[in-house]
């Protein structure tokens, strides 16, 4: 088991380090807003209050940021079968989803996966199953509605396990964020630098890893998603096989305001042919094909702002300059 007190918060010194005067000011400002201006006031509203207010605002605001555009494009280009109004329907979905995470998140430490009724985990037995057998995993997700909370349910399982995280700019933000999940008992580390080096050592000390693995990865495998090869980190897929550990795969649904199911699915095995190269494309194949069936079955609760092809793909399907107004 992880304990929360012997968790620690890693942050890449490279952020910091680059930093000027004026952006650590900017930085001391920023979370001096985040404190006054939302943290404060969603705390104070509780977490169903908290997810209306900022899913109704940022699906109000969404649609004057730059990242709309992006989004629909997007949808364009997953479901092209859907009418424009089909799309912008599931943009605005999409950036109500977003609004509501932010709601949730100060109510992180109050969404216990395992009492009361706000979290309906499916599969809880193949954590048990991985937990007993002592020998690790590598479990994959994607942004799927509040994404923190399926680090929370294999972590108070409880499943020994290393949850991945992006450090943000902002230190003064970022410790925040992590003083959250801290108190929620989950660990947390960077990809960035020393993610990777942290990742094999929990994986060869039999502790389980969490990773999410649907966006763009420029370095990484070009996979077919929704029909258009997609950058693909292999990096979870290259790790699983290199240890002999399996792969497990988990969902999360947003089924009310500050509510969720989360489902563990079946793990499985890669494949260990001796073609390593081989074998780590038929993983990230498989992996991906899991993440799209889910996005279709649910495709308002998957983050469609960021940008997971190239422009050079949305220009040969002619989605650049169909009408962007929701």
């Amino acid at each position: 088991m992880t304990n929360a007190s012997n968790q620690q918060y890693v942050r890449p010194r490279d952020i910091d380090n680059r930093s000027t005067f004026g952006q650590r000011l900017q930085w001391r400002i920023e979370a001096l807003a985040w404190d006054l201006i939302y943290w404060g006031p969603m705390k104070m509203l509780g977490p169903d209050r908290a997810s209306n207010f900022l899913g109704w605002l940022i699906k109000k605001v969404g649609p004057l940021m730059s990242q709309h555009k992006t989004s629909l494009r997007n949808l364009r280009l997953a479901f092209p079968e859907k009418s424009e109004d089909e799309h912008k329907a599931l943009a605005l979905a999409a950036w109500e989803s977003v609004g509501r995470t932010a709601g949730e998140l100060p109510h992180l430490p109050r969404i216990n996966p395992y009492a009361g009724d706000r979290v309906e985990v499916i599969g809880a037995e193949h954590l048990d199953a991985i937990e007993n057998a002592d020998l690790g995993a590598v479990f994959i997700s994607g942004h799927f509605a509040n994404w923190e909370i399926m680090a929370a349910v294999i972590c108070n399982r409880p499943v020994d396990c290393l949850v991945t995280y992006r450090a943000l700019n902002n230190p003064h933000i970022d410790r925040r964020l992590n003083q959250v999940r801290h108190d929620y008992g989950i660990g947390v580390l960077t990809p960035k630098g020393l993610g990777t080096r942290e990742l094999m050592r929990a994986l060869s000390k039999k502790r389980s890893i969490a990773v999410l693995n649907d966006q763009k990865f420029n370095q990484g495998l070009p996979i077919e998603f929704f029909g258009h090869a997609a950058m693909t980190a292999p990096g979870p897929s290259r790790l699983a096989l290199k240890y002999g550990v399996p792969i497990v795969p988990v969902t999360t649904r947003r089924t009310g305001p500050a509510r969720f199911r989360v489902e563990i699915h079946e793990p499985f095995t890669p494949q260990n042919t001796g073609d390593t190269q081989a074998d780590v494309l038929a993983c990230v194949e498989k992996i991906t094909a899991f993440l799209e069936a889910e996005i279709r079955a649910n495709p308002a609760q998957w983050f469609w702002q960021h940008r997971r092809w190239p422009k050079e793909t949305w220009k040969a399907a002619g989605v650049m300059h169909a009408p962007e107004h929701a």
